[in-house]
């Protein structure tokens, strides 16, 4: 069977990207079929067939894809995709809009039913551009969200979470697959919990990351916290930390995994779909302290590979950081647990699934 997989926009790099270069692992000769393609912020695509949409052709809106918000549905039905038998969409928004016909397979690989919308509306409630659309607007975007969400014929979701938001949001039944961290965090050199002084964050600098809390907590425990990551909330975030906090910027996985195998523990204050950062901090050995909501609940154990923390407060940070230090981690328990996400599972459960469903479907237009 050829098979196409459809992403909403490739011009950045964070855990969808790593999720699309495991289908591309997967599906080496697979193309991916993009609204908005921005080669300069896209390393990771640089040997992947990518086709974007017409709106590619404006340089603008390769980084400012938010713009599109109106039209990127209409943008994502012109793409011709007749010629492949299954169409993967990857999405938390609208890639999913694509047109198939009766004997193709479209099945949504979903990240989330959009934030912004759905179930993370309040996290956007103080982002300028959200505040800027007229409400009437946000309605319509929702209608559009529902009239595309049937087109898939079978959703996938990376986490129970986002299972839970499909059946809520879309009321559409899935299967969960979860995704896979890439190998290269493993470590099989014997590792220790001594001497590690600092504590970890990593993500992008955006609202619903909530690293504000994170950084609101450390300058009143007065220990040292590392934040990789850059985003739009970079400069309000450096004026809020005290001289314990420090930003490095991005990183490339080499340097990111030594972060991980010297931070004493992983903050994670964020509701998540899935996430992909507690994994690879327990396939590197070492624990997280996850705020105890969304994917979370589903990577991390407590209390043997992290602490799970209940309101997603200052505080309430605090108080698990503090009970944290008290607890004897054991660096190859994390491990075991992160080996539960590995790439060879993801490929044998996610190539049977869609082999499954492509009989089935084969089957019923026969």
């Amino acid at each position: 069977m050829k098979v196409a997989l459809v992403y909403d926009r490739v011009n950045k790099f964070g855990g969808a990207e790593r999720l699309m270069l495991s289908l591309h692992r997967l599906f080496p000769e697979a193309p991916i079929f993009t609204l908005v393609y921005e080669p300069l912020t896209s390393d990771w695509a640089k040997s992947i067939t990518v086709v974007p949409t017409f709106l590619n052709q404006i340089p603008f809106f390769r980084q400012w894809h938010e713009w599109l918000a109106p039209v990127a549905p209409l943008a994502f039905e012109t793409l011709n995709l007749s010629a492949y038998d299954v169409v993967i969409s990857v999405t938390s928004s609208d890639a999913k809009s694509v047109i198939t016909k009766p004997h193709q397979l479209h099945i949504c690989y979903c990240l989330t039913p959009s934030r912004y919308f759905w179930s993370g509306g309040g996290d956007y409630a103080d982002d300028i551009k959200f505040k800027l659309i007229p409400s009437f607007l946000k309605e319509y975007f929702k209608y559009v969200d529902l009239v595309t969400s049937v087109r898939p014929d079978q959703y996938l979701s990376i986490s129970n979470e986002v299972k839970n938001r499909v059946k809520d949001y879309y009321k559409r039944n899935s299967i969960v697959i979860h995704p896979p961290i890439e190998d290269r965090f493993y470590t099989k050199q014997p590792i220790s919990l001594d001497n590690r002084d600092y504590y970890l964050v990593v993500s992008r600098l955006v609202p619903y990351k909530k690293v504000d809390l994170a950084i609101s907590a450390f300058n009143k425990l007065k220990l040292p916290l590392v934040i990789v990551g850059t985003g739009t909330e970079i400069e309000k975030l450096k004026k809020l930390a005290l001289p314990n906090i420090t930003f490095v910027g991005s990183v490339d996985d080499h340097r990111l995994a030594q972060y991980y195998r010297h931070a004493q523990a992983v903050i994670f204050p964020q509701v998540e779909d899935f996430g992909l950062v507690p994994l690879e901090a327990q396939a590197c050995g070492t624990p997280v302290i996850a705020y105890a909501k969304g994917g979370a609940l589903e990577t991390v154990v407590h209390p043997k590979t992290g602490y799970l923390f209940k309101e997603q407060t200052v505080e309430s940070l605090i108080f698990a950081v503090r009970e944290f230090r008290k607890i004897s981690f054991n660096p190859k328990i994390c491990q075991e647990n992160a080996n539960r996400f590995n790439y060879s599972l993801f490929s044998q459960k996610f190539s049977g699934e869609i082999n499954r469903l492509w009989k089935e479907h084969q089957a019923s237009i026969n």
